[in-house]
């Protein structure tokens, strides 16, 4: 039987453990997720592989042979993170440790030692298993080497990559040339994906193949592909693993990697240091030697249930029997499978329910094909189920209820007991990483699942849901709803931890339940009005178009960077601002804007393209998203995507309409009442006040208690003029340093924002901060408290983490030191106006109207009411926004009425 070696890409877990896991920290304050990371996955692959021989390699300090090949290789990495930096020595301690050979070679990347070890096993009729998450290493793969990857549970043999890829192994190279690897800096053909390069080499048979034909390749790609060939060989030396380094007196053969005995004495000392209690206990078998740590050790991942009892419910004595065990669970984690994301159109295929780690189920109702017999039938299913589901003393757990909660209305069940919600429980721990079930699953229990693609495939070849084969769907969705349920028991304990997060958790899911009422409710547009706007904004993008071509000279194509490149920087030699990764002259926004304040035709461009933007986006696109059996548009609110707490609009997106544009503010005129009247709330100056609130700062309170205009009062405090003194231009200036500072603009920022001197712009900042010095106070306490605990908090509790604060450097760092600034004053509003619908939407349905929520936007709630409520709620809005919370300055929501959107505001 072939013996096989065992290689890790160290320096790949390395980055993928830093940034997968939770920012993992000891008593101390020391990071420790990258390290817990990766002892966590070499631990799982001596588990899962057995192996005669094994290394662990990383790349080593200083320059390789491709740095010398290419000055630019690897120019766009940011420098390392702090944290990770601090884990590198003790993560190679604990790999030696553990008895793995440690290898690091200079001169040459990790990658080129495991290609050269595993060339040398195969001469010796040794199967090599590399563990990785690096695609360029699948050019290794033949009937010798195989790639797992660890964190995601992929296997890639040859088979295996042509799945993934589209080319065999050994194409792997021609197919990285053409798409390039933009973490490298390694230039590929501009605009040509994963799709094209797989197509052009299956066609052609190589990349040598395809240069010989690169002339009859039509069109764009093939311009770009005809530029790109003198780069090629270049190319090809950059992405080739080199198989042949020179690895004396490191390893002399095979057999100098076999594993050596464990330090448990080195073990003990860093899992005592770095708390990590489970494997202490488990390394010394003293249950009484858990190390001191804070709460964040608790992210240790559980052990995964000893036995697994997935059942698929296809009769009636299966069904009552496992309604029973939901019956008696005190929480039951329930999940749905479905015939598409778009949760109002969604219709239930099967749903799943766990009751206990490793014991769930999946009912299959909706299933196609031969399958389809096998199913107990979905509308007696449904009956049956529909006491329990809308049961609200009936508690159940899910991953994104709201989704979930729409599945069930669509089909006339109104879901009740909603008591948690892993998605919202993993967004309030940590809003700034991704809350999908399987990353959550990774990251908190060291486990991956089966994943949709893995079960429907991909792009034009996927399948729905409804055609899985019953016994593969079902795995996958009990396991989903498995998973939920564990993951709660990781979470919860978190969250009820810390008094605000638990506070900001309880508030999300009411939130959640007034999404589901108001993406329900959705909006009524008035599709004729849109098509009268359309053809104005086509008649004026004609006219500008016509503009441009007089202002260059010649007609051109307005859309197209290459032709538009030509035109500025050749024919009309304007300065180049900037230049893309390909090394032409951008022409995105920013440079247009720059070039705009000295030059009239970037200016028109501009102006084209935001009408251009507004009729693609709006005007043209908003009557084709009518939802034909409702009659009115529906948005979808995405409440766990921003990472101060805001909610984040899609399809259509109702936050980014330009309204500070004529044309803008048209679209709004669009969104009207089908009945009755829209009323347009919203704070004022929300974020200011918030400001007077943190800071303290008695001027700053002092004008709002006094009900001024807080620009003008600002104003006259930094020019030292009487309040009715104040002029136009200085109140512009207040505003520009109002805002710019919560913002966290600086002198060069806010200069350039009116128009003036760095001297000029920093003595207003001087002034401002003499004037109002608690919150230059705030500023600085804010940014000093976010370097020591990595994150912010808003009023209320929420909490922000800042990862780049500690863990980056220059242009990064500053930025996170900007955004602690910002974060608790746009969060706080957010945490306002959620608690806002909450009382807005309970208030509603303990009066009984027939007023409804249809929209929110930033701090703005938009209601449609008929015009027998119209006063009573006119009257009723403001007190219960201004009731959420008290502040130490007033709050203030203002309320407008109108036939539409636009004349309500």
């Amino acid at each position: 039987m072939k013996k096989t070696l065992l290689l890790v890409d160290g320096s790949s877990y390395l980055y993928r453990a830093f940034h997968a896991m939770p920012d993992l920290r000891n008593a101390q304050g020391e990071p420790t997720g990258a390290l817990y990371g990766v002892v966590n996955m070499l631990r799982k692959l001596v588990s899962d592989h057995k192996a005669e021989y094994a290394a662990c390699i990383f790349d080593a300090r200083g320059k390789t042979f491709r740095d010398d090949l290419y000055p630019e290789y690897k120019s766009h990495r940011p420098p390392m993170p702090e944290d990770l930096a601090a884990q590198i020595e003790p993560i190679h301690r604990a790999v030696r440790a553990l008895g793995w050979p440690v290898l690091a070679i200079e001169g040459v990347e990790a990658d080129d030692v495991i290609g050269t070890l595993a060339q040398r096993a195969a001469q010796h009729d040794v199967h090599t298993i590399v563990s990785t998450g690096d695609k360029d290493l699948a050019q290794l793969v033949n009937s010798h080497v195989t790639l797992v990857n660890t964190m995601s549970g992929e296997v890639l043999d040859e088979p295996g990559v042509v799945n993934k890829f589209g080319v065999p192994p050994d194409r792997i190279v021609d197919y990285l040339m053409l798409v390039g690897d933009t973490v490298d800096n390694v230039p590929g053909v501009t605009k040509v994906g994963p799709k094209t390069a797989a197509k052009w080499i299956t066609e052609f048979g190589s990349i040598d193949k395809l240069i010989e034909g690169a002339d009859g390749i039509k069109g764009v790609a093939g311009n770009n592909l005809r530029e790109a060939i003198p780069n090629f060989p270049l190319t090809r030396q950059l992405l080739t693993v080199k198989c042949d380094c020179d690895l004396t007196g490191h390893v002399d053969g095979v057999e100098d990697l076999t594993p050596r005995p464990r330090d448990d004495a080195t073990l003990t000392e860093l899992y005592e240091r770095y708390g990590f209690r489970t494997w202490l206990r488990d390394l010394t078998g003293d249950a009484e030697r858990v190390p001191a740590g804070d709460a964040r050790v608790a992210h240790e991942a559980p052990a995964a249930p000893v036995t697994i009892d997935y059942r698929i419910i296809s009769d009636w004595a299966a069904f009552d029997a496992w309604m029973a065990l939901a019956q008696d669970a005190p929480l039951v984690a329930l999940d749905t499978e479905t015939t598409s994301l778009d949760e109002l159109q969604a219709r239930l295929v099967g749903l799943s329910m766990s009751v206990a780690p490793g014991v769930a189920c999946y009912i299959p109702v909706a299933h196609r094909g031969p399958d389809g017999a096998t199913q107990l039938p979905k509308d007696e299913v449904l009956a049956r189920l529909k006491p329990w589901l809308e049961d609200a003393s009936r508690a159940k757990l899910l991953h994104h209820a709201k989704y979930d909660t729409h599945v069930f209305a669509n089909e006339g069940i109104r879901l009740g007991g909603v008591a948690e919600d892993t998605m919202l429980q993993a967004y309030v721990l940590e809003s700034h990483r991704g809350v999908g079930l399987n990353d959550l699953a990774q990251r908190y229990l060291g486990r991956s699942g089966v994943s949709y693609e893995d079960l429907c495939g991909k792009g034009a070849k996927q399948i729905g849901f409804d055609e899985v084969e019953v016994a593969k769907a079902g795995h996958y969705a009990a396991e989903d709803a498995d998973f939920t349920l564990q993951l709660h028991q990781v979470l919860r304990p978190m969250v009820a931890a810390d008094e605000g997060l638990e506070r900001i958790y309880r508030l999300e899911l009411q939130v959640s339940a007034v999404l589901t009422i108001i993406e329900r409710n959705g909006v009524k547009v008035d599709a004729a009005e849109l098509g009268r706007q359309s053809n104005k904004l086509g008649q004026e993008m004609l006219q500008l178009e016509q503009k441009a071509y007089e202002l260059a000279g010649q007609p051109f194509n307005l859309n197209s960077p290459k032709q538009l490149g030509e035109i500025l920087f050749g024919r009309m030699q304007l300065p180049v601002v900037r230049k893309t990764a390909s090394g032409a002259p951008s022409t995105d926004e920013e440079v247009l804007s720059k070039l705009a304040q000295d030059y009239p035709l970037p200016q028109v461009l501009l102006e084209y393209r935001g009408l251009s933007k507004l009729k693609s986006t709006y005007t043209d696109k908003l009557p084709r998203m009518i939802n034909p059996s409702t009659g009115r548009v529906h948005t979808h609110y995405s409440q766990a995507a921003v990472i101060t707490g805001r909610l984040a609009s899609s399809d259509p997106n109702l936050q980014n309409i330009p309204v500070r544009t004529e044309a803008g503010r048209r679209v709004r005129e669009a969104f009207i009442a089908e009945q009755g009247m829209l009323l347009s709330a919203d704070y004022s100056q929300i974020e200011l006040r918030i400001m007077a609130h943190v800071s303290d700062d008695a001027n700053l309170q002092r004008a709002f208690a006094a009900g001024e205009d807080i620009h003008r009062a600002t104003a006259s405090e930094v020019f030292g003029v009487p309040l009715d003194g104040v002029n136009t231009e200085q109140r512009r200036a207040a505003k520009a340093i109002n805002f710019g500072l919560i913002y966290g603009m600086g002198v060069f920022g806010l200069a350039s924002n009116l128009g003036i001197t760095r001297d000029a712009a920093q003595a207003y900042i001087d002034r401002y901060f003499a004037r109002y010095p608690g919150v230059a106070m705030y500023m600085d306490s804010t940014r000093r408290l976010a370097r020591e605990q990595g994150y912010v908090e808003t009023v209320f509790g929420r909490r922000l983490q800042l990862p780049e604060i500690r863990g980056a450097s220059g242009p990064r760092r500053q930025g996170a030191e900007r955004a602690a600034i910002n974060a608790p004053m746009q969060g706080t509003a957010a945490d306002l106006i959620k608690m806002a619908m909450v009382a807005v939407q309970d208030w509603l349905d303990a009066e009984k109207l027939q007023t409804r929520m249809i929209m929110q936007v930033h701090d703005e709630l938009v209601l449609e009411a008929p015009d027998a409520e119209l006063e009573l709620v006119k009257e009723a809005l403001p007190r219960l926004m201004c009731n959420v919370a008290t502040l130490r300055v007033p709050l203030v929501a203002e309320v407008g009425v109108g036939k539409n959107w636009e004349q309500a505001h």
